[in-house]
């Protein structure tokens, strides 16, 4: 699989963030910093030459405080004029520049970017985004970078990097004939990571992310549906990243008969919105149903990554970041992998989210027993909420994914002996049943 996180020590964060964001303004020679790739994990990191590292250290101190003065200046220049857009951008560098010293005030700080700001018709800003000409209501909007990792797996990842590095040397494809459209296509079920992984493209590329608000294109009059669109695509800068999700909303199929003919003239001008676009302007459209979309539509996007529910190694890796618990150990954590197939890596978050706020307001550490009874009730796979009962049905799907007794005893918190007697009252019920059955 493939892990694109932010890194975790000193020099690899200078590093991630010179590269990534523009932040520090002082060179690290090429020479002196390589990418590699862990083979036990297949996470791409930044690494520092070993003889950088303490220059790395002195310089940090430094520019972070020359940009925290930068990002300040320009957060009150944007509040200033009205311009959430500039606040948004300033105020993500001041929680960079916090996040190490002060985590609880960057975490406050990011939570207030992510509110929706209050109308700004009367202060008599005009809004740079487009908005619907009647309701006023924004077209587009300018989403923050996304602060969690993503994980995909090894062939997904391989097409992202693709992409990215097509991006990237635009230029050079060009002259040689080679370039394409910057245009990649999102499918897969809810809760796999569309929105996320357009935003992390966006954050490798160091571009804003405008999202399409589908609520404010999609309009009862569907001429204005239109126009819209070509608002939309009239706006696009070339060193954005336009986010179309649920594309299939505007994007079905022209020969479906249930369709009125004013749809699929909708469907005509977002075709020719993409035509229209600049040669370097990243688009990137996402459905959760595939077999919905125009023909036309796929031919207008030459990257597509099919994001499906994770796999059991994708899987441990999600339960090892959001539990972020050390009583998580690998042993549980493989239990909590086997048993969680069909579960989504939006599910795992929810599941583990829970138990770690559950935890937190009780003031101990998260119970992995419980996490295990709501993996299997969020499967479908739990239907009695007996004490007994849930336990049973864990020790069972462990038991039935692999697991051994040993290992379901140490995270259930329980003896052996008791794991054994638990399986053979099951194998006496399920005997029980069986006969019942054959008798009638």
């Amino acid at each position: 699989m493939l892990c694109v996180a932010r890194p975790a020590t000193d020099a690899a964060y200078l590093v991630y963030h010179a590269a990534a964001r523009m932040i520090y303004k002082t060179p690290v020679p090429l020479a002196k910093m390589h990418f590699f790739v862990d083979t036990k994990y297949s996470c791409v990191y930044f690494r520092v030459h070993k003889l950088v590292m303490d220059d790395l250290r002195m310089m940090r101190s430094g520019h972070s405080m020359t940009m925290s003065n930068d990002a300040l200046i320009r957060l009150v220049a944007g509040a200033m004029a009205a311009d959430y857009t500039a606040v948004r951008r300033a105020g993500a560098v001041l929680a960079d520049a916090l996040q190490e010293s002060s985590p609880e005030t960057a975490r406050e700080l990011r939570s207030l970017l992510n509110r929706k700001g209050v109308a700004l018709r009367a202060s008599g800003f005009t809004e740079a985004l487009p908005v619907d000409a009647k309701s006023r209501f924004p077209l587009i909007e300018e989403v923050a970078p996304p602060t969690t990792p993503l994980f995909i797996d090894q062939r997904a990842g391989a097409i992202f990097t693709s992409f990215l590095a097509d991006v990237a040397h635009h230029d050079v494809l060009t002259k040689a004939g080679l370039s394409s459209r910057l245009s990649l296509l999102l499918s897969g079920p809810p809760g796999t990571g569309k929105s996320l992984l357009a935003g992390h493209v966006a954050a490798h590329l160091g571009r804003p992310l405008y999202v399409v608000r589908l609520d404010s294109v999609i309009s009862s009059l569907l001429g204005d549906t239109a126009k819209n669109i070509r608002s939309i695509f009239d706006f696009v800068p070339s060193r954005g990243v336009l986010f179309l999700d649920e594309i299939d909303a505007v994007a079905k199929l022209r020969d479906d008969r249930q369709e009125m003919g004013e749809l699929k003239r909708v469907v005509n001008t977002l075709l020719q919105g993409l035509d229209s676009l600049d040669d370097r302007a990243v688009v990137i459209g996402a459905t959760n149903h595939a077999q919905l979309l125009d023909p036309a539509v796929w031919r207008r996007f030459p990257y597509l990554i099919t994001l499906g529910l994770p796999d059991e190694d994708v899987r441990s890796d999600l339960w090892v970041h959001f539990l972020a618990d050390p009583a998580a150990t690998p042993t549980t954590v493989r239990i909590l992998a086997a048993i969680s197939t069909g579960l989504s890596g939006a599910d795992i978050q929810s599941v583990a989210f829970a138990a770690r706020r559950k935890a937190l307001l009780a003031g101990r550490e998260v119970d992995l027993a419980d996490v295990a009874a709501e993996v299997l009730r969020a499967g479908g796979k739990l239907v009695d909420d007996d004490a007994g009962a849930v336990r049973a049905s864990t020790i069972q799907a462990a038991v039935d994914e692999g697991a051994s007794q040993a290992d379901i005893a140490k995270m259930l918190g329980v003896t052996r002996q008791a794991i054994s007697a638990s399986l053979r009252g099951s194998d006496r019920h399920g005997a029980r049943a069986k006969r019942r059955k054959t008798s009638t």
